[in-house]
């Protein structure tokens, strides 16, 4: 796991600010990454056999009519596309096209590119529909396409844009939570770290709790962190902008 916080501190040293938007992020298979992998039944087979049958059933019978009402709401609500769909990070620094309710104003993808910018609280390009979407992660309920493609699991590291990746990139500890498949949901999430990260601390806590995950993942702990989840989604989430 980690080395001490301090050490990590030390290493989490690059600014939000001083990383150029077009770094490439690159995967070196022969750099000593830390030990987050486990070789069990679960982790090498049973987690993508319960990813495949969870994200059909969620397919088949909530995406189904899920899907049709809250298009509806999206598009009365505002201009653009039903559908958010962006490039993400996945494992082992592979991009892929990640899925989404569109939860803010309609941009187009080359301005998105040019302008990228993380919600805030209060941020007025959210929709009021988005709001509420936001708040219950009801937004996040497309990825389960994803989940049975296999770019993701249900629980994981979260994914973050290519773009916020980039500042990061260098810090050895964040990218080992690429190690593992991103999730639709994971530890980090249900324990409040989420949302903005205009504090390189906030981002410390987040990366910690994905290494944690990454290190002790089993049929028991992505049970609870599912189940956790549902009932954030009941509540809301304060930290969901």
């Amino acid at each position: 796991m980690l080395s001490g916080q301090a050490a990590v501190n030390r290493r989490f040293k690059v600014r939000y600010s001083s990383v150029p938007r077009t770094s490439t992020l690159s995967w070196q298979e022969s750099e000593d990454f830390l030990p987050v992998t486990k070789s069990d039944l679960y982790s090498s087979a049973g987690k993508r056999l319960v990813d495949i049958l969870i994200s059909s059933l969620v397919i088949l019978f909530v995406l189904s009519w899920v899907i049709p009402i809250i298009s509806l709401f999206i598009l009365f609500d505002s201009r653009g596309p039903i559908f958010f769909i962006q490039p993400r990070t996945g494992r082992r620094g592979i991009t892929f096209p990640c899925f989404k309710f569109r939860t803010m104003q309609h941009q187009p993808a080359a301005q998105r590119q040019r302008e990228f910018k993380q919600t805030v609280q209060n941020d007025k390009r959210v929709t009021r529909t988005g709001r509420f979407l936001r708040r219950t992660n009801l937004d996040e309920l497309p990825q389960f396409i994803n989940v049975l493609l296999g770019d993701m699991s249900i629980v994981g590291p979260r994914p973050h844009a290519v773009q916020h990746d980039a500042f990061y990139w260098e810090s050895r500890e964040y990218r080992s939570r690429y190690s593992i498949k991103p999730g639709i949901t994971g530890l980090a999430q249900i324990r409040g770290s989420r949302g903005e990260t205009e504090q390189d601390q906030k981002m410390f806590h987040r990366v910690k709790y994905d290494l944690f995950y990454a290190s002790r993942k089993s049929l028991k702990l992505d049970t609870a962190i599912f189940f956790w989840t549902i009932g954030t989604m009941v509540k809301g989430d304060k930290n969901a902008w």
